[in-house]
């Protein structure tokens, strides 16, 4: 991050503000984790923080320390509204472009006070104000340990700011396997584990505590799995019947995209999901190698992210979405 832009945050935070803090459209746990840690942090500061998620995040995350100070802007437009409009300072984390935020676009694009982005996804767009962006870096929540440090208050991250982070970093590194996974970061987790993160527990409530539906629309996803040796690509899909056959709740597909991806040969996998109340397929892509899924979803699905993990959409019926992503994958070299 440039150092005249930390001086100038430094600025800005050495008074009590109002702050709004924003992560992206049904947030993950590196959205959570990042925005929560932050949240934390300012309140340290003696500013009046607050997080303002989009839509509802998953079940999962629930037990993230100050998620239940969270406002869903779905579920209280007015009075998110009204909080945004009377922020002093915003907070963008984990994405780069303010579409990302579905609705709340419309309330973001038409504020004047200056905005902080603090992303590791490509090619971030120009409305904040001060923008910490790097590609390299695995996950917002490493950053935002960067960012502390950057400001010089790295002795203010307590357990609870800790607990945020290792979040972040443990979802977003898929449990510290991804190749962005750097020796930083493990130098930044053992940093974590001696404040006090309790490591094994945050892994249980992330990993192990399922349903048994969830467990159940999982062994669907994975019936429903092809597999094209000679693409080195894998795909499954679930339509919004099964979605409902298995009582699905938001986060409950978190991670059955990288189960196609653990195929000996395949280097290219995707799960294709219905949501019918939004007339819309959602895409999840996870690559390894230099094939670049982000290019690939921004090219094809209207999407974008990193290149071994990114997103996309298509507004086609599911059957007519799957036609084409067989159609492209049989003309492209992985």
């Amino acid at each position: 991050m440039k150092k005249e832009d930390i001086i100038a945050i430094q600025h800005l935070l050495a008074t009590p503000k109002k702050i709004a803090i924003i992560p992206h459209r049904s947030p993950d746990g590196d959205a959570m984790g990042s925005t929560l840690a932050l949240y934390h942090f300012l309140l340290k500061l003696n500013h009046n923080p607050i997080v303002i998620s989009p839509n509802d995040f998953p079940n999962f995350l629930a037990w993230l320390p100050g998620s239940e100070t969270v406002l869903v802007y779905e579920n209280d437009r007015e009075n998110c509204t009204k909080i945004l409009n009377e922020a002093e300072l915003v907070f963008t984390l984990d994405f780069n472009a303010l579409h990302r935020t579905g609705e709340m676009e419309q309330v973001l694009s038409k504020l004047t006070v200056p905005m902080i982005m603090i992303d590791h996804h490509q090619k971030p767009d120009t409305y904040a104000a001060y923008t910490y962006s790097d590609t390299n870096i695995g996950s917002t929540c490493e950053m935002i340990y960067n960012f502390i440090s950057f400001l010089d208050k790295k002795q203010l991250i307590d357990k609870t700011i800790a607990t945020c982070i290792y979040t972040g970093i443990t979802t977003d590194s898929g449990s510290f396997r991804f190749p962005s996974t750097s020796s930083t970061t493990h130098r930044i987790v053992a940093e974590l584990i001696d404040l006090g993160v309790e490591n094994s527990d945050i892994h249980n409530s992330l990993f192990d505590d399922n349903s048994y539906h969830r467990l159940q629309l999982l062994g669907r996803a994975l019936q429903n799995m092809k597999v094209f040796p000679e693409y080195k690509t894998s795909y499954t899909s679930l339509t919004q019947k099964e979605l409902d056959e298995f009582q699905y709740q938001k986060g409950d597909t978190e991670g059955i995209v990288n189960y196609g991806l653990s195929i000996k040969g395949i280097h290219f996998a995707a799960i294709f999901i219905e949501h019918r109340d939004e007339n819309i397929i959602k895409i999840s892509f996870r690559s390894q190698g230099s094939f670049d899924v982000n290019q690939f979803a921004r090219e094809h699905f209207s999407g974008g992210g990193h290149i071994n993990a990114a997103g996309g959409k298509s507004y086609e019926s599911l059957k007519a979405t799957l036609n084409k992503f067989e159609d492209l994958i049989s003309k492209i070299t992985i």
